[in-house]
């Protein structure tokens, strides 16, 4: 459907051609009332059903199948196991890793309080201490201090000011005592040292080895990553899974509460199309059921099949039910305009020219030819903006030119 705003093209009456547009006493054809109601424009596209959210599901290693959790057509939750290998010796190697994640825990625990037993507190740090320059600096400081805050019940600020510059001269000499002089480990503190570090590595080494089992273990068991239902269940109880077959899918799982429509729409057409409006989808499996949907994607890049340029557009469905099915063939009406509760008529009533409309209306000595202003039309019937009242009646004219666009 097009949409057309403002004037309508020319049409006229075929005896109008050969004998003047007079509707005097010649004989009336066919008419409509003039009625009231709501107009919709759109554009069309057709297309099919698609399910996005699907993904196949395969296992990721080799071995025999030894239970399948789901049939075709259930409906799964997500991290819900829907098959399993048998796995023995990948649970064996998983309780291995684990035990030597424990020794290694307790071999590092040990070489690191043997380390602290023997550096506290025999030992404060890696500088030895200046204790008594320490002292002395500290004693000058808090005189400093005292000192400072007689100036500051004098209100001598000037003074206050050096007193401080002085007090922090002597708190940095107390931290230069307390780290007087850098002194080395012995030897048997650094072998300590190397010994927690070693220990440390080898729990990190042992933490990697679980954590290699528990993933090798879970390539043998399938799980839904999200709610879903189980289209297809590609396995068997007792199938063996090789290496050229370990990748192939298992269980094919789709989403059905997330269905969307793909299709092309013309280059004219797509100008009038925005992301958001609503659209109304038929099926034509299911010919008695209507869907609403919206605009989700319009695609910048043109694609041109036999010299056309079309655009492909996708529309997400709302609501949808179990009936419908991924793949079926469905036609949408994408809203483009939309006008409530306007006079309107049937587009084979109108007249006269582009700029100049009008209709032929009943009245009580015949008919007569009256100006009208139009509005939106959706090809079978235009919206009436003035020169009408609401029950006239308007002649549709039983002959018309070729050009005759808004004809039903």
């Amino acid at each position: 459907m097009k949409k057309w705003i403002g004037v309508v093209a020319a049409i006229c009456l075929f005896g109008a051609v050969c004998g003047g547009c007079s509707g005097g006493d010649d004989e009336v054809g066919e008419s409509a009332v003039v009625t009231r109601g709501d107009l919709v424009v759109g554009v069309s596209v057709s297309g099919n059903l698609e399910m996005p959210h699907r993904t196949d599901l395969s296992f990721g290693t080799t071995g025999m199948v030894l239970e399948v959790l789901v049939e075709e057509g259930d409906a799964v939750q997500k991290g819900q196991v829907l098959g399993r290998l048998d796995a023995q010796s990948l649970e064996l190697s998983l309780q291995t890793a684990l035990a030597r994640q424990d020794t290694a825990e307790i071999d590092y625990e040990v070489a690191r309080n043997q380390l602290v037993a023997t550096i506290y507190p025999m030992y404060t740090g890696a500088y030895v201490s200046d204790l008594p320059g320490t002292w002395l600096a500290l004693e000058e400081a808090l005189e400093d201090v005292e000192q400072a805050r007689r100036l500051l019940d004098k209100d001598n600020a000037e003074e206050m000011q050096a007193q401080l510059e002085v007090l922090e001269a002597d708190i940095v000499k107390a931290k230069e005592k307390l780290h007087s002089t850098r002194w080395a480990l012995p030897l048997s503190v650094k072998l300590m040292e190397l010994q927690t570090d070693q220990a440390k590595l080898a729990l990190q080494m042992a933490e990697l080895d679980v954590a290699r089992a528990r993933l090798e273990l879970e390539k043998a068991i399938i799980v839904a990553p999200f709610d879903g239902v189980a289209a297809e269940v590609l396995i068997n109880e007792g199938q063996q899974v090789s290496s050229m077959t370990y990748a192939n899918p298992a269980v094919r799982l789709i989403d059905p509460s997330e269905i969307e429509m793909n299709g092309m729409i013309d280059e004219i057409d797509i100008a009038s199309v925005e992301l958001g409006q609503e659209a109304e989808i038929t099926l034509d499996a299911l010919p008695g059921k209507e869907l609403k949907g919206k605009v989700t994607f319009i695609s910048q890049a043109g694609t041109i099949q036999a010299g056309v340029v079309s655009y492909k557009t996708t529309i997400v469905l709302e609501a949808p039910d179990e009936d419908i099915r991924d793949g079926m063939s469905a036609t949408a009406e994408i809203v483009t305009d939309r006008r409530e509760d306007v006079l309107l008529i049937p587009n084979r009533a109108i007249q006269g020219s582009w700029d100049s409309p009008w209709v032929e209306v009943l009245i009580e000595e015949g008919t007569e030819e009256r100006p009208v202003t139009l509005g939106l039309s959706d090809g079978i019937r235009t919206e009436v903006l003035s020169g009408l009242e609401l029950s006239e009646e308007v002649v549709l004219p039983v002959a018309q030119l070729p050009f005759s666009m808004f004809g039903g």
